[in-house]
């Protein structure tokens, strides 16, 4: 991790030479010697870190280089920030004398700003740098003694292939055992029970497969439950949190239960999200649980339990006694007495993989994409790396994915013949080794951002675009001119999952990206083997004893009532801080410490929220990342002296109002989200002075003021922000009086936009003649040319028109709500690429007809006239006064004679007709589309003429 942190600075080191700061000449040199001796000790660093495994004292030094190298960032950063902070004050001025037509403001302009720091600032880091090349003196004659090997490194990050990812579930030689364990679980020729619940547990060492194996039977057996939960319990048994999680799987998630059933339900959630974990939640919860349970068939998994204490087990096992036959219990252990005193009826003992297994497993990985003629030569040095994973799934894989991106038989030798595998820990010799050998092969920045994951606690599920923003702040991604670093980033990580070290991925189905993941506990323990001393996650309630003033990163967890731990007070240095807080607290003093900090989280559980940030958060002068998790205040005005910060996430509660005057100082600033998290986005000020924020690449809301005063924020301030990409929501639109406004905003240049939010909420609706017209300002906007889905709220107009200058030639989801004067859905039918339409309380339309499919030469096809060529899914919703839907009916009408050259919607697969209680009729082409799902609600009319969800339905409506 230190070879890694060194590269990094090193790159720093050159631009801070060629800054203003290099013409003092005795700086200069001190900064010239500083980056000579990180290149010389740069290239004993990968034979360091690799012995620190085995030798203590080469540990030591390693420990003080890191420090050292902490403290070069922090003085650059500094440095930097300075710059940074005296640009945005020369540009302000620059800004206030434009303002002024007065011939002396023109005369002071004569005057520059100083733009280098004053003597005392050169003087001072001058004298730090001074200290630090001191301190490398002293380590570089250290090392001398170890006699290090040179190495050269490989730094560079290279992009992932496209099919990097191989799936060996089939393949982990545990089919008998596979079998086995359904057969129990669906209870196929068993006795009758009189045990309930029914427990059965896998049992077997960290990496052998326990919860791979009941994932694939979990699959395989889910239909035949009633109800199913899968629980990672891993850690503490945290009776409050399962018992939660058991109740929300229940209510939201289980097959047969897709939503809660009653109002009761929502209340019992919501009343205990806002409860301490005690005694009296806990049995609130558990006597719901065994209410929804009793007499259904239920499957339960507890994946990774360690605690032996039969108490604990107790409650639960009283609130599920009244489960249906036939409902299992599966709880996978690396203890048997876990096994025994949760009562297990079966005990399945998961032994190692054959050796022909495990050579199957790594076979199909390290061998991927290879010719014959390479399978040839490596196989044999490969079933002799195969030996070394003493039959563990887990090192079989992960050695498969480390040998798969090595070509030459000598580099499958260098592996056979480390001395890794000479380790004398037996726990560590057996499993660790092949996961070392992996993280040892990682390039230095491949092995920070997977060191860096041990500040989280095992089981964590992570969201990969937090984590990859976190090791952007932390500074380990390089950067390049040719490429976006958070595309960088999403590489980074990509090279980290094609190893396999994380799992459990849950991918975007729109565009197949993984989203969220988890890591092993196993590969976890080696991340924090290799951060051991600067990554921490730690409650309040456990003994703080340690020594944390080498601490770089740290969660955590403030329990209910408790206080934030004097100790950690004591790790000025750190760099990430995770506080995960389960009450309501003063932060006034925590902010008075960790001016070294980069990224910042606060994360408040259950009800409680963050009721004030301090002003004094303007000393994070450093900070890069801040994500504010329930934050119901506005925040600080201080706020904006982050000059540093590149990503601000905020959870907003109801009394989050307004963001600070100056938000336009935040020139670095990447990402603006807010988070709505469940509530309504209330109509909130945005100021003026956000168009310059250039670098923001994701922006998650824009307000449009109906104010006329100089503080509004007004649509044309999204011109320059042509790097947006993802969502955008945009609220006010209703507001903009100028069509030109709308187009001067540019969207057809914001290339990287994909979905987009249209809201005509208007804070008035004092109106005259045609001062604010919804009809001009949408046919103004001049859409995204890679728009996929659009959705269009409280629009006023009569009429969609979608003109020439919108550009919706990949749009596929289209979605108008409360569209209360709309009369008329004539272009429609232009959306040739759509495939998903919603339509919902739109209360002026009476009828839809010929102009909704829209006859156009230019959708012939083969002869024939493509209609809604690519729609599966159409919904119309709480259209009161709809009377009328025609079709062909309607085309004849019009003067077409010919049915067979139209072709409408060929691909419709669901159509839903929700509350339209006025309409009398189908049209005719329904017969012939590929209709699957039909779902009428809230239609007497209709119910009466027979039409229901059965196929086929009456074709003839006359």
């Amino acid at each position: 991790m230190a070879w890694a942190l060194v590269s990094t600075i090193k790159d720093q080191l050159s631009s801070f030479i060629a800054s203003e700061f290099s013409s003092i000449a005795n700086v200069k040199g001190e900064v010239q010697k500083l980056e000579s001796k990180f290149h010389t000790i740069q290239a004993m660093l990968n034979d360091a870190e690799k012995r620190q495994v085995k030798e203590e004292a080469v540990k030591l030094w390693l420990d003080k280089l890191k420090d050292v190298s902490y403290q070069v960032d922090d003085v650059l950063d500094e440095w930097n920030t300075a710059m940074i902070k005296e640009k945005i004050e020369k540009q302000q001025k620059d800004d206030e004398e434009k303002a002024e037509t007065s011939s002396a403001a023109k005369k002071r302009k004569v005057w520059p700003l100083i733009s280098i720091p004053n003597f005392f600032q050169h003087r001072d880091i001058a004298h730090k740098i001074n200290e630090l090349n001191e301190k490398l003196d002293d380590i570089n004659k250290e090392r001398e003694m170890y006699g290090f090997e040179l190495s050269r490194a490989i730094e560079v990050v290279e992009r992932p292939k496209t099919t990097s990812f191989v799936d060996v579930a089939k393949i982990l030689g545990r089919d008998e055992v596979r079998k086995d364990l359904v057969s129990i679980l669906l209870g196929e020729g068993s006795q009758k029970e009189e045990r309930s619940p029914y427990v059965i547990s896998l049992v077997g060492m960290g990496g052998i497969g326990k919860t791979t194996l009941a994932q694939l039977a979990y699959n395989e057996v889910k239909t035949h439950f009633d109800m199913k939960v899968w629980v990672c319990v891993s850690g503490s048994f945290n009776k409050y949190k399962i018992a939660m999680e058991i109740l929300e799987s229940i209510l939201y998630k289980s097959p047969k239960m897709t939503a809660p059933q009653s109002l009761l339900e929502f209340e019992i959630l919501e009343f205990l999200e806002s409860q301490s974990p005690n005694m009296t939640a806990l049995q609130t919860l558990l006597e719901t649980i065994c209410r929804k349970v009793e007499g259904k068939k239920f499957f339960l998994v507890l994946d990774d339990v360690w605690n032996e204490d039969s108490t604990m087990w107790e409650p639960f096992k009283l609130a599920l006694k009244g489960v249906a036959n036939g409902s299992r219990i599966l709880v996978t252990t690396r203890k048997t007495r876990v096994a025994e005193i949760m009562e297990s009826v079966s005990i399945i003992n998961l032994k190692e993989l054959s050796k022909e297994d495990c050579w199957l497993v790594f076979n199909k990985i390290a061998f991927f994409d290879r010719d014959s003629n390479q399978r040839e030569q490596l196989e044999g040095l490969g079933r002799q790396i195969v030996e070394k994973c003493k039959g563990l799934p887990l090192a079989a894989k992960t050695l498969g994915s480390l040998m798969r991106f090595k070509r030459s038989i000598q580099e499958w030798k260098s592996v056979l013949d480390s001395n890794l595998w000479e380790l004398e820990d037996a726990e560590i010799k057996s499993i660790f080794a092949p996961l070392l050998f992996s993280y040892y092969d990682l390039s230095s920045p491949l092995r920070q951002c997977f060191s860096f994951c041990a500040v989280f606690p095992k089981g964590y599920v992570f969201s990969i675009d937090e984590l990859i923003f976190m090791w952007i702040a932390q500074g380990y991604i390089k950067s390049n001119a040719n490429m976006e670093i958070e595309i960088m980033a999403r590489d980074y990580f990509e090279n980290l999952a094609i190893r396999s070290l994380f799992q459990d991925f849950e991918k975007d189905k729109d565009d197949g990206k993984i989203i969220r993941c988890k890591m092993h506990d196993i590969v976890h323990d080696v991340a924090q083997l290799m951060s051991k001393n600067e990554c921490f996650t730690i409650n309040s309630d456990i003994n703080l004893g340690l020594d944390y003033k080498n601490a770089r990163h740290l969660q955590l967890k403030i329990l209910k009532e408790a206080q934030i731990p004097d100790a950690i007070y004591s790790a000025n240095n750190l760099r990430t801080l995770i506080l995960v807080f389960q009450g309501d607290y003063n932060l006034s003093t925590l902010f008075q410490h960790f001016r070294c900090l980069r990224t910042l989280t606060l994360n408040f559980e259950y009800d409680d929220m963050l009721k004030e940030l301090p002003d004094v958060v303007e000393n994070y002068i450093h900070l890069r990342y801040l994500y504010l998790h329930k934050y119901d205040d506005n925040l600080p005005e201080t706020i904006c002296n982050l000059c540093n910060l590149q990503y601000l996430k905020v959870t907003i509660g109801r009394r989050f109002k307004n963001l600070p005057q100056g938000m336009g100082k935040l020139i670095n600033l990447r990402h603006l989200i807010l988070d709505e998290n469940g509530y309504i986005f209330e109509p909130m000020d945005f100021p003026r002075g956000i168009g310059k924020l250039t670098s923001l690449r994701t922006l998650s809301h824009f307000n449009i003021s109906g104010k006329n005063n100089c503080t509004g924020c007004k649509l044309g301030e999204l011109k320059n922000l042509n790097y947006l990409s993802g969502s955008l929501k945009i609220r006010g639109l209703g507001n903009v009086v100028d069509a030109c406004e709308a187009k001067n905003a540019q969207f057809n240049e914001k290339i990287g936009l994909h979905t987009l939010d249209l809201n005509f909420h208007r804070e008035n609706d004092m109106r005259m003649g045609n001062e604010y017209d919804d009809e001009l300002v949408l046919n103004a906007l001049e859409t995204p040319p890679e728009l996929e889905k659009l959705s269009i709220f409280w629009y006023e107009g009569t009429t969609i028109s979608f003109n020439s200058t919108m550009l919706l030639t990949k749009l596929k989801t289209l979605y108008l709500e409360g569209c209360i004067k709309l009369e008329s859905l004539s272009s429609l039918w232009k959306l040739t690429f759509l495939e998903l339409l919603t339509i919902t309380n739109a209360h002026s339309l009476k009828k839809v007809g010929v102009e909704f499919l829209g006859i156009e030469s230019e959708n012939k096809k083969d002869n024939k006239i493509k209609i809604f060529p690519n729609l599966k899914y159409l919904c119309f919703m709480e259209l009161y006064e709809w009377e009328e839907w025609t079709g062909n009916e309607g085309m004849r009408e019009a003067g077409e004679n010919e049915e067979d050259c139209f072709d409408i919607m060929p691909c419709l697969e669901e159509l839903k007709i929700l509350w339209c209680p006025k309409l009398n009729s189908l049209p005719n082409f329904l017969g012939s589309t590929g209709l699957k799902k039909l779902e009428i609600q809230g239609n007497q009319i209709l119910s009466e003429r027979g039409l229901t969800q059965d196929f086929p339905y009456p074709r003839n409506q006359d």
